[in-house]
């Protein structure tokens, strides 16, 4: 049996190479033999099955029968995922970004099959301990048995999914580059899945223990919230019937599964903007504001529309214009947030006080005591917010902010770019462009010198800060010293990955709220907010009554109107026939609004299109292009004039994949485990090829989600996708230092785009965070795990700031200092702590303990060990 490739411990942040393979490292995990879990799990689930089948000391009951059904099928499932297992861990080493950074969305897939059987074999071995006590109670323990079962049915479609993934993609490839074939099949099938088993008793379970209560206590909220929504004109009617509402769902984790499963299926990206917007609120950011770092200075700025110059990067006697933005809402002033853990020069000037805007509430700036001004900081953090695209603001990334402020001892520009659907791309990369460009010229009022800047942000915010140099680099001006992106979302189609399967559990990102917001920023979504109502009997006769009704007054209008006047019909017949190309100018349409300011961003220097002809105008310094701007210009091809989303760099000409001849036996490994594409049987009735093998089928959603294949040029423009982006354009990049996350869905995507980088041999560092889910920073207060995960991306922004080339290794976790067995051994330059093999990982699971699994130690929650009712993890 194979066995799986080397990998990190739980909560451990893997090690960082600086873009080049290292063969410093030559000791790692001992990792644990697959075939002893599989043993482990037919072993507990016989011995039950024996016990409750019917012998003189089973219960002879429904809950009984239904236990040893659910036993009985998690070993059906588990023979057929067994050599599946096997077969990724022969293969899955090929897609990592280093040998000594093992991570991609095959090995996240693969752990987290591995973490739901551990969890069964945990769950087993307490029914097995605790069966014959009068307090036990079979129908509890039947129905987490049987919510895991499910989750281990859907865990086998994902893998079949991914074994086609692995068939149709090229070497090292983890993306599946087309939106039709297995891509479309992915989104039909996370369509009509079943997804309530993740969110009910097993939610959360492939994350870290410390952060499930959290997980699960913003579910009950989405779904209390989800509930009361639009019932309430008031935010404060919405909290208070959310709150007394959330009982039932605290108590009755299928409750909660099902109507986690529906609003996540069924309702708009602006109940997502509200929902993630609760933070915002003046009590919450109150409340975190109280016991978050306490700063000197934190002001919310207002930077008025006015275009100023700054001198190019190569030429300081040539200067370029910088225009506000105006994408979509017209010019407006960009919004921003400074924070200072000490007060600095010229962050009291009277210029800056005239820019700040009032939040109500406390003065932000603290200077009742005469506080002593400390000299401008040689370095200043630009940081971008995640959201979405579409949620928050700085406001709700205070709280480790402030903290960043105090560790790092500089000062903090936080962005409050506009949101989508309002303003979708580019105004946001507008705005963040501009505002990262008037730090560098205010550099005085900000308390910084100007030598030395970074640009930081999370999950959106990391595009932001990768698709902002991208920007810097076609004007010609100063650049970044470097970036730092969490978790970043650098492709933002729908393209199919491994990773982006675990869309299909994950209770902060699944797979339909991120294509909501991916097509917002893409100008995909409506502006307007539709009537979000319950699904029952009684809102369906109501909707379709009101759409008869609305039909039928719609038709009866046209007809009185057209004979009234007949040669309307004429004209308005002709004119449909009629196709008339969008221009930025004539914004006639939905369609051609989106395609307005993208255009804009068409050009380096985000000019509107102009004709061929010279124009009478005078020139403008903007005409100075930097070299940069050049080498972008002779590589791009030509772009018809009729499509004006696109930017001058064709899509079709960017290979992100990175190709090379594959290793033969790799190419066995693979043809062993890979699937191909099913075959359309002749005289089949069925719409589409059946995705999986005869005998295998499912969980399938009583409803279907409302979910869209918008195939918009938008998101494959480079500045949208930095993924998608060029060489050339790639090549002009600072230091990029990726954070991501093992379990994360956009996983795939840093893990290729660091691959991106270092082909055109850019200095890039990547490190994975182990059990950990996507928006870690936001949740950086609640649990130690968190926090250092936090504290690697301050260790990167430093590295930036002391101009480091490789960061130092990360503070092991305090976990890791704590294994129950086997002695810590050094390895490595750095002496990383490393766990002895388990000689028996069967009985470690019974006594959950922690067991290296080849992707990292998976820990058995100890406070499982209860027959507790209530919230199941």
């Amino acid at each position: 049996m194979a066995s799986s490739k080397k990998g990190g411990g739980n909560n451990r942040l893997e090690r960082v190479v600086n873009g080049r393979r290292s063969s410093k490292f030559k000791e790692g995990p001992v990792v644990m033999d697959t075939q002893a879990v599989f043993a482990a799990l037919y072993g507990v689930c016989e011995e039950n099955v024996t016990f409750f089948s019917g012998g003189a000391k089973g219960t002879q009951g429904d809950a009984g029968r239904r236990l040893v059904e659910a036993m009985k099928l998690i070993q059906e499932h588990a023979r057929s995922l067994e050599p599946v297992i096997s077969g990724f861990a022969a293969v899955y080493q090929h897609f990592d970004f280093d040998p000594h950074i093992p991570a991609n969305g095959y090995r996240s897939l693969v752990k987290v099959v591995r973490c739901c059987l551990l969890h069964i074999v945990h769950k087993g071995r307490y029914i097995t301990a605790n069966r014959h006590s009068i307090f036990f109670r079979v129908a509890h323990n039947m129905r987490e048995i049987e919510a895991y079962c499910n989750a281990l049915c859907q865990l086998r479609a994902l893998l079949y999914l991914a074994q086609r993934m692995l068939h149709d993609n090229s070497h090292g490839n983890l993306f599946f580059q087309d939106e039709s074939g297995l891509s479309e099949s992915f989104v039909r099938e996370y369509a009509s899945m079943h997804k309530g088993c993740f969110y009910g008793r097993c939610l959360g379970f492939q994350f870290t223990p410390a952060i499930r209560p959290c997980l699960q206590t913003i579910a009950i909220g989405l779904v209390a919230f989800g509930e009361n929504y639009k019932r309430h004109k008031s935010g404060i009617g919405v909290a208070a019937s959310s709150f007394f509402t959330s009982g039932k769902y605290a108590i009755d984790p299928e409750l909660r599964g099902s109507e986690f499963e529906r609003i996540t299926q069924n309702l708009d990206v602006h109940f997502w903007k509200a929902f993630w917007n609760i933070t915002e609120t003046e009590v919450l950011s109150s409340l975190a504001s109280m016991t978050s770092t306490q700063v000197k200075v934190n002001r919310a700025l207002s930077v008025p529309p006015v275009p100023f110059d700054l001198p190019l990067a190569t030429n300081h006697t040539e200067s370029v214009t910088i225009a506000p933005p105006s994408a979509h809402i017209g010019p407006a002033p960009v919004q921003m947030r400074l924070i200072s853990y000490e007060l600095r020069e010229g962050q009291d000037s009277e210029t800056l006080l005239s820019l700040s805007r009032s939040e109500g509430g406390a003065i932000s700036l603290s200077l009742g005591l005469k506080t002593k001004r400390l000299p401008s900081s040689p370095c200043l953090l630009i940081h971008f917010h995640g959201g979405g695209f579409v949620a928050q603001t700085s406001k709700s990334h205070e709280p480790y902010l402030k903290s960043w402020s105090q560790e790092l001892g500089v000062p903090i520009l936080s962005v409050d770019y506009s949101l989508a659907p309002e303003a979708p791309f580019p105004r946001a990369l507008e705005e963040c462009f501009y505002a990262y460009c008037w730090a560098l010229r205010n550099h005085h009022l900000l308390g910084w010198t100007g030598e030395r800047v970074c640009l930081a942000g999370d999950s959106a915010g990391g595009n932001l800060c990768v698709t902002t140099s991208m920007r810097a680099a076609a004007f010609g001006v100063r650049m970044p010293d470097g970036l730092v992106a969490a978790y970043p979302a650098t492709l933002l189609t729908a393209y199919a990955s491994p990773s982006r399967l675990l869309t299909l559990m994950d209770p902060l990102l699944p797979l339909s709220v991120l294509s909501r917001c991916l097509s917002a920023y893409a100008g995909n979504e409506p502006q307007t907010e539709k009537q979000v109502e319950k699904v029952s009997t009684l809102s369906l006769v109501r909707r379709d009554t009101a759409l008869l009704l609305r039909d039928f007054q719609q038709g009866a209008s046209n007809w009185i109107q057209s004979l009234l006047d007949p040669n309307r019909a004429s004209a308005s017949s002709n004119t449909s026939a009629k196709t008339t190309p969008a221009t930025p100018d004539t914004p006639t349409s939905d369609t051609v609004r989106k395609s307005v300011s993208a255009a804009s961003i068409s050009s380096p220097h985000a000019d509107p299109p102009v004709p061929n002809e010279p124009s009478p105008l005078p020139g403008r310094k903007l005409s100075v292009k930097s070299k940069t701007c050049q080498d972008l210009e002779s590589h791009s091809s030509p772009v018809p004039q009729s499509s004006p989303l696109m930017s001058e760099h064709a899509v079709e000409d960017v290979s992100f994949f990175l190709c090379r001849d594959s290793d033969p036996s790799m190419s066995d490994d693979l043809s062993s485990v890979a699937i191909p594409p099913p075959a359309v049987e002749e005289g089949s009735e069925l719409p589409h090829p059946r995705e999986f093998p005869l005998g295998f089928e499912p969980l399938r959603s009583e409803q279907l989600a409302e979910m869209r294949m918008q195939s918009s040029p938008v998101v494959k423009d480079p500045f949208c996708s930095p993924l998608l982006a060029p060489d050339s354009m790639l090549k002009g990049l600072p230091p990029v230092h990726i954070v991501a996350c093992a379990l994360d869905p956009m996983l795939d995507d840093s893990v290729m785009f660091a691959k991106r980088l270092r082909s055109v041999e850019q200095p890039v560092t990547l490190c994975v965070v182990d059990d950990l889910p996507h928006g870690f920073l936001s949740l950086s207060q609640l649990s130690r795990e968190t926090r250092e995960a936090a504290n690697v991306c301050v260790e990167r922004i430093r590295s930036v700031f002391n101009q480091e080339d490789t960061p130092p290794e990360p503070r092991k976790h305090r976990k890791l200092e704590r294994t129950d067995r086997g002695n810590l051994r050094p390895s490595g330059e750095n002496g990383a702590l490393l766990p002895d093999p388990i000689d028996d990982p069967e009985a470690a699971v019974g006594r959950g303990s922690k067991i290296s699994d080849g992707e990292g130690l998976v820990a058995v929650a100890a406070q499982n060990n209860t027959d507790a009712g209530g919230i199941g993890a």
